[in-house]
């Protein structure tokens, strides 16, 4: 089943997240993923830098796939990740790190504003 204990624990801590946690935990992990890529990109180590691009494309997908279009920002949000998919096509076909300096305040902005609605909704 689980190789080992943390592992177990991953899964479960996951599975109790609420919808608002799993959402920051996306963005975090996008965050996380454009900053290793930057990195990786300074240190001309363009294996881990394709990895990190592709898995930002992945997440931002994910994000996108799974907006529920009942509301209206949810066209919003569409635009805005068709917008860093575009982005991040970009930064993977010339790997110009300005692309990754653009991308990151504006994920970072959008974490903090769900993380603010997350917060106002919890109480």
């Amino acid at each position: 089943m689980y190789q080992n204990g943390y592992e177990q624990y991953k899964m479960q801590s996951v599975n109790t997240m609420t919808s608002g946690e799993r959402l920051l935990l996306l963005y975090d992990e996008l965050l996380k993923r454009l900053t290793r890529a930057q990195l990786a990109l300074e240190e001309e180590e363009y294996e881990i830098f394709e990895r990190a691009v592709v898995r930002s494309q992945e997440i931002v997908q994910y994000l996108n796939h799974t907006l529920n279009m009942e509301y209206s920002i949810s066209m919003d949000l569409r635009r805005m990740y068709e917008f860093f998919l575009f982005e991040l096509s970009r930064l993977q076909a010339g790997r110009n790190p300005v692309v990754i300096e653009e991308l990151k305040p504006l994920v970072s902005e959008l974490r903090d504003a769900f993380k603010e609605a997350d917060k106002v909704a919890g109480t």
